[in-house]
Order: structure tokens, then C-alpha cells, then sequence
């Protein structure tokens, strides 16, 4: 392994995992954590037209919860949010009647899945919440939710 400073994605995800600064896998780290830590090198060495920002733990609490398969999928609508010029609106829609939020849209099978997020300049895309969708609407108090995770950010950027 080459020995090289982490980009920040890889960073965060081995602070997380209780892995070394150097990039190393620990011992006994299951396949889906050299997984994740393969997508971050990866990421690290494309260009990127975004970059997205994981505000406090609420992404990481709606990941954790999901299956492997969902989260593999997951990460994969990331991948194209960060690297596509021109998000199809399939991965990523804007919210109407809302201050620019954003829905992530992920579906595995018959679930669909939302996660969250807002702009911060053109190119930070700041991830909030995320929750499984099942109904036609997008419920009212994810929204409000996701509005109170806006202005959390910004009151933290003061």
C-alpha cells in the first residue's frame, strides 16, 4: 500500500472506524468495511464535479440502519451526484415549496429510499437525514426535519 496522506472522505471514514491515519485495514475489519474504504480511495483519485459533506451523524444513522445491498446502492447514487455535470432527476430532485432542499432518491427493488440535502455554494453538497419512503407524498415532517437540519448548518457556519 502506498504510503500517502487520506483524502478527506477516507479520513473521516477511518477516524470512524477506528482504522490508522495511513489507510491501513485493521485487523479482523469485515468485507463491507474494505468496501467502503476501496469506495473512498476511489474517490479520492477521479475528479469530482461536487463534493458532499456529512452534517453531523444524520446520514449516518439512516446508513447504518440499512441492509448491505441498500447500502451499496446508496453509495453508488452518491458516486453519480459527486461525478455527473447533469443529475438526472431520477438520483436527484429538487423539493417544491421548499428553501433549495433536495431529495437523494435511491430505490432497491420496491423500497425507495430519500435522503436529504441542500447546496452550500455550487459545488458542497450538505447531506442531512435520510428515511424510507412509503407513501406517494413526501411526509410533511421529514421535510420540516430537513429544514431544521438547514438552519442547524448554517447557525454552526456563524
Amino acid at each position: 500500500m502506498q504510503n500517502r496522506r487520506l483524502c478527506s472522505a477516507e479520513a473521516n471514514w477511518a477516524a470512524r472506524t477506528k482504522n490508522n491515519k495511513r489507510g491501513i485495514v485493521r485487523k479482523g475489519a469485515t468485507l463491507l468495511e474494505v468496501a467502503h474504504l476501496d469506495y473512498f480511495r476511489y474517490l479520492c483519485f477521479m475528479s469530482k464535479k461536487r463534493e458532499l459533506y456529512f452534517f453531523k451523524d444524520y446520514f449516518e444513522k439512516f446508513y447504518d440502519d440499512q441492509t448491505e445491498k441498500v447500502q451499496r446502492k446508496i453509495l453508488w447514487t452518491l458516486r453519480i451526484i459527486e461525478q455527473v455535470d447533469r443529475i438526472p432527476e431520477v438520483y436527484l430532485k429538487h423539493l417544491k415549496n421548499t428553501s433549495g432542499l433536495y431529495e437523494i432518491r435511491v430505490q432497491v427493488g420496491n423500497n425507495i429510499y430519500r435522503i436529504f440535502c441542500f447546496f452550500d455554494l455550487d459545488h458542497l453538497v450538505v447531506i442531512g437525514h435520510g428515511f424510507q419512503k412509503k407513501t406517494q407524498k413526501t411526509p410533511k415532517q421529514e421535510i420540516k426535519k430537513a429544514e431544521q437540519v438547514k438552519q442547524e448548518y448554517y447557525e454552526s457556519k456563524e
